[in-house]
């Protein structure tokens, strides 16, 4: 894996003008799709904002069916830098399958909400995955898994579903700050605590974990698309999504 330096190092960072995308009060700017629902329809009200913060819950399922959640923002994003906070919180909603146990993620060059096919699980993107752990074991976070996509690792096509990072594991209900660097086609670097553990390049469409009917040929190199978050049946806390543009002259 190559590493390069952290994102967070630059001196102009005082000077640059992140913008958040959500406002701590309501979803404006963001579109919800869940499996087995049209979008735009907050199933169970698994998505909502209160105390400022933007929630994953599953208090109203009497059991998870594989309704895989994600909320897009409306605007796709082609080179920026993405900062999240997020804390896994609570016990894993009923029939939620083991590995999504503590385990969510932020989609970067997602397809659109409105382009989901109603019982497709993921869109085709690239998964910046969160994890945390369970108080014992080992357990990375800020992975990359590829639902519909391949990437490149050290000049080689990486076809395998997901590929860990060198972070240390998160135990408990802890704030973790987690930022992305996203240069169109060429490279994603994955930050934890100011050190780069994870990077890639060269996003593309292929891979077994998309849908079969996917229009864009595979091997096509995803330049840009838009950012979601995931609901996979254990509750998370969203605290900040913010994002520095960094797309001028470059699309």
């Amino acid at each position: 894996m190559v590493l390069i330096a952290s994102c967070t190092s630059n001196k102009k960072q005082a000077d640059e003008k992140w913008v958040s995308l959500f406002n701590g009060k309501d979803f404006e700017g963001w579109n919800i799709k869940i499996k087995g629902s049209e979008p735009g329809v907050n199933y169970k009200n698994t998505f909502r904002v209160e105390d400022g913060l933007l929630k994953v819950r599953y208090d109203e399922y009497e059991k998870f069916n594989n309704e895989f959640g994600h909320i897009f923002y409306k605007s796709p994003f082609s080179h920026y830098r993405l900062r999240i906070e997020y804390r896994f919180v609570g016990e894993q909603c009923p029939g939620g399958p083991s590995w999504a146990f503590r385990n969510s993620g932020v989609m970067l060059h997602s397809q659109s909400s409105e382009s989901i096919g109603l019982d497709q699980d993921f869109p085709v993107s690239i998964e910046a995955q969160f994890l945390g752990g369970d108080g014992t074991a080992e357990r990375h976070t800020s992975n990359v898994c590829t639902p519909g996509t391949n990437i490149v690792i050290n000049g080689q096509l990486i076809t395998q579903h997901c590929n860990e990072s060198i972070s240390k594991t998160y135990h408990g209900d802890v704030w973790v700050t987690a930022e992305f660097l996203v240069m169109g086609d060429s490279i994603i670097n994955h930050y934890l605590e100011g050190k780069t553990v994870m990077s890639y390049s060269k996003p593309q469409v292929g891979g077994g974990n998309g849908p079969k009917d996917y229009p864009i040929p595979e091997g096509t190199l995803i330049k840009e698309g838009y950012i979601c978050l995931q609901a996979e049946s254990h509750p998370i806390d969203f605290r900040k999504v913010e994002i520095l543009d960094l797309s001028k002259g470059k699309r």
